[in-house]
């Protein structure tokens, strides 16, 4: 019996976990056509899901709907942009709510969702794109169709992110990283609602940022009106990085926006507060640190915001006299005096004000003030500041545990005064900017993670009231040693509206090596060295002059030139170097704008040595591989384009196309060096390299592709022309045709013996012979191939035709001889029979002429 009833319940069990399985594919079709009509009816947008899941096991005994990658996509005037969306959103409710029928409302309790995106904007009218919801008709009857009813007693969003975004007053704020959850029963109407939240805030105004990325943190009771849309703070604790705040009173929703009425205030007035402030990051551990004197932050705000009004507020930020000192640090920072307020005192967003009226603080004898006002901050802010005081950078991390891989060193001096408008920085108004002052640094030094080390000797910047003169700059670094001195022609519009630096200087150098101003990439194998991109808001002119640059494994000297960068380009204009013995003209651009840096480059080689500079630029080899082979000297002109390797900054061969002309200057050849030259002199046997001369020879080459074009040229071998012409491939690999028009007398033996037979008169009027040579294979393995054979041949044709054109002539002066002899000269006609004498002894003479005569037949042998 016991068994029986075991395998009952087994049964049941099974049929259960199956029923548990089954139910959801019943009714999918049914859930997924509820919550599109539920949202279709409710908002005039374009909406969909990617699907809809039914789970009986996540909440169990409850169900939940799963709605995988939500998208509400605004229409006009927001057409295309993204309101929502959701990767997950899950929605929990009752079992037997999935058994109610088309026209009862689904209860939903909980709501979870991850991965959202929510971005609310406003455009320059003041419409808002989150008002999609459609007018409702007839509210009573609606209400009694209503395919999905919220009775919420719980919610989560994970990894939310919020954007707002004000076209008119151009307020940006970014709430990321959002994680938010509450608890509470929304089937009453006025409940408590117990909440966690945990976010990163950024807020910019126009393209000035305010707050990057600040950790927020607020766990909160909030008394919740539904009826009256009102959210009261009741226990409530909040930190603004470690910054603890209290909040009391409300927001309430109306009709025209959201009301507020909040105060907020540190619990403590400990200095602690400020070190709060502080990303925890570079803060380290409040707990031990010594504090004296106080700091509170305290104000309210008041008001409505709407979409043109905001709340009234004050915010006051407040020190005097305070000091810290962490524990394991030498140093303590003394005389802290803070005096800040941001206020609004009429609800209009453009009269909010910041005073800055006192920063100050003392780090051993050193002491620092500064002080600014802004005010009219969304319009045309006006800036007010003055700088003034003195820190020794070794100091700082002595005195605050700032996380550096290599102390600091160095002394900053600042005395400087400001006084401007940001529509005149905009608009490069430099006469409307007041600037006065100085700010230097000495004795700099700082080690990057990589042991590298950057020495500022002296620098020294005077502020002008149009101007910003960089009047001294003297460092070192590696190998490197420069001094610069210029203009700053944009400098707030860079620091404040994100605008080109522009700027023009003059830059002196003893030993600059381009190594010292690459960066080195670690990897988790091996470090790379990655050429430093040029910057995208630089806009200036480098007049530069070097005694030594190193590059690669080259070394130029007495190099001068101009340097312009602007657009992620830098532009060489008549860039000089002394190298190789000679020297080289550069004009021409790289550029690191598009994925991959890519140059464009003019050269002038003017003098070089030909071994110098074909062995050591990878370029010259490449395209003539002539380095050991050729000596002398050779004038150039290099039009080249292409890519650059992404990390040694070099050409990469296979990319670059352009086209050289070059004349060999004083040139010499070693034949013995190249195994192709060799293998030609073996097939060629007249061909002697060490007399052939090569001074002023001129060539024109193309290269595209990894393969260069010689254009047929010419040169001269003692009374022998040559023309060459073909192609090479940077692999070596070569199809090359010589054409040689070569006297009889250096083809060889035979070729004498032919000559032999002549006078040297008939052999001086004999023509040259034309003579191909190909060379294919490689310039390591060459295959030669000749056609010196048919030259014989050809040579042999024109001796014979020449030796019969004489023979000819020969017997026909003969022949006009016996003519003459036999006729009278006075005789007019002459008979049938004389005619055909003279034709008879005429064709005799020519047998005579060109027949051997028969021999002595001898008596044959009995």
């Amino acid at each position: 019996m016991f068994k029986k009833i075991l395998k009952v319940v087994g049964i049941l069990i099974v049929l259960f976990t199956v029923a548990l399985f089954a139910i959801p594919y019943f009714f999918k079709d049914e859930i997924k056509s509820k919550i599109a009509s539920a949202i279709n009816e409710k908002v005039d947008a374009k909406v969909s899901f990617a699907d809809a899941d039914l789970s009986l096991f996540k909440n169990f005994p409850n169900a939940t709907i799963t709605l995988n990658k939500l998208l509400i996509i605004n229409k006009a005037p927001f057409e295309g942009d993204t309101l929502v969306s959701l990767g997950e959103l899950n929605l929990k409710m009752s079992i037997k709510e999935l058994f109610n029928g088309k026209d009862e409302a689904m209860q939903i309790q909980g709501i979870t969702s991850k991965n959202g995106f929510i971005n609310i904007l406003f455009n320059k009218d003041g419409i808002g794109n989150y008002d999609i919801a459609l007018k409702e008709k007839n509210p009573k009857d609606d209400a009694k169709s209503k395919p999905l009813a919220l009775k919420i007693q719980n919610y989560k969003i994970e990894n939310f992110k919020f954007q707002y975004f004000d076209e008119s007053s151009q307020i940006k704020m970014v709430i990321d990283s959002l994680n938010h959850q509450g608890t509470g029963d929304f089937t009453n109407s006025i409940l408590d609602l117990d909440t966690k939240s945990t976010a990163k805030i950024s807020l910019n105004m126009g393209k000035v940022n305010y707050m990057n990325k600040v950790p927020l943190t607020l766990n909160a009771v909030l008394g919740i009106d539904l009826e009256k849309s009102k959210y009261t703070f009741k226990q409530n604790k909040a930190l603004i990085n470690q910054l603890p705040l209290e909040l009391d009173g409300f927001i309430q929703m109306v009709d025209a926006g959201q009301n507020y009425d909040l105060k907020f205030k540190t619990p403590t007035s400990s200095f602690k507060n400020f070190l709060g402030l502080i990303p925890a990051a570079y803060a380290s551990n409040l707990d031990n640190v010594k504090t004296t004197g106080d700091f509170t932050v305290i104000g309210f705000a008041k008001g409505l915001y709407s979409a043109t009004t905001v709340p009234k507020f004050n915010i006051a930020i407040a020190s005097n006299n305070a000091s810290f000192q962490y524990p394991d640090l030498p140093k303590s920072v003394k005389n802290i005096i803070i005096d800040t307020k941001i206020i609004n005192e009429t609800g209009i967003l453009n009269d909010t004000y910041v005073n800055l009226d006192k920063l100050s603080f003392t780090i051993d004898q050193d002491i620092f003030n500064a002080k600014a006002n802004v005010r009219n901050i969304t319009q045309n802010a006006l800036v007010d500041a003055a700088l003034k005081g003195t820190i020794n950078l070794g100091n700082l991390s002595k005195a605050y545990p700032i996380k550096l891989d290599k102390p600091l060193s160095g002394i900053l001096k600042a005395d400087v005064t400001t006084k401007f408008d940001m529509q005149s920085v905009e608009k490069s108004q430099y006469q409307n900017i007041n600037n006065a002052g100085t700010m230097s640094l000495s004795g700099f030094n700082y080690a990057d993670e990589n042991g590298k080390i950057i020495q500022i000797s002296n620098a020294l910047v005077q502020f002008n009231p149009s101007q910003v003169n960089l009047k001294q700059f003297n460092a070192t670094t590696g190998k490197s040693d420069i001094s610069v001195t210029g203009v700053l022609e944009n400098f707030y519009g860079f620091m404040f509206r994100n605008q080109e630096l522009k700027g023009n200087f003059n830059m002196n150098s003893n030993q600059l090596a381009v190594a010292d101003f690459m960066t080195t990439g670690a990897t988790t194998v091996t470090k790379k060295t990655e050429a430093m991109k040029i910057p995208a808001f630089l806009n200036c002119t480098l007049t530069a002059k070097a005694k030594s640059v190193l590059y690669d494994n080259l070394t130029l000297k007495d190099v001068s030139g101009k340097l312009i960068v602007k657009d992620e380009k830098a532009t060489l204009q008549n860039m000089k170097t002394a190298i190789f013995g000679g020297v080289i003209g550069v004009n021409g651009d790289v550029s690191t704008k598009g994925k991959t840096p890519i140059f464009d480059m003019n050269l002038n080689l003017s003098q070089v040595d030909i071994a110098q500079s074909f062995t050591q630029l990878d370029i010259l080899k490449s395209i003539a591989p002539i380095a050991g082979i050729i000596n002398g000297k050779l004038n150039s002109t290099i039009k080249l384009n292409g890519n650059l390797d992404a990390n040694s900054m070099t050409p990469d061969l296979k990319t670059i196309t352009g086209d050289l002309l070059g004349q060999l200057l004083s040139t010499t050849v070693n034949a013995n060096n190249s195994t192709l030259l060799t293998a030609l002199t073996a097939n060629i046997k007249f061909l002697d390299l060490k007399k052939l001369n090569l001074n002023d020879v001129k060539a024109a080459l193309s290269f595209k592709d990894g393969k260069v074009t010689v254009k047929p040229f010419d040169i001269k071998y003692q009374d022998i022309k040559a023309t060459i012409g073909g192609t090479h491939g940077f692999d070596q690999s070569m199809n090359y045709s010589l054409k040689f028009d070569v006297p009889a007398k250096y083809l060889g033996a035979e070729a004498n013996a032919l000559l032999a037979k002549l006078s040297p008169s008939d052999a001086a009027k004999l023509d040259n012979i034309p003579i191909n040579a190909l060379l294919t294979g490689s310039f390591t393995n060459p295959k030669i191939t000749t056609d010196i054979k048919t030259a014989i041949t050809h040579l042999t044709t024109q001796v014979a035709n020449q030796q019969k054109d004489k023979l000819v002539k020969k017997g026909s002066s003969a022949l006009t001889n016996l003519i003459n002899k036999n006729t009278k000269s006075s005789d007019t006609t002459k008979t049938g029979a004389q005619k055909e004498d003279i034709k008879t002894k005429a064709t005799d003479l020519i047998n005579g002429l060109f027949k051997k005569k028969k021999k002595t037949e001898e008596p044959k042998t009995p």
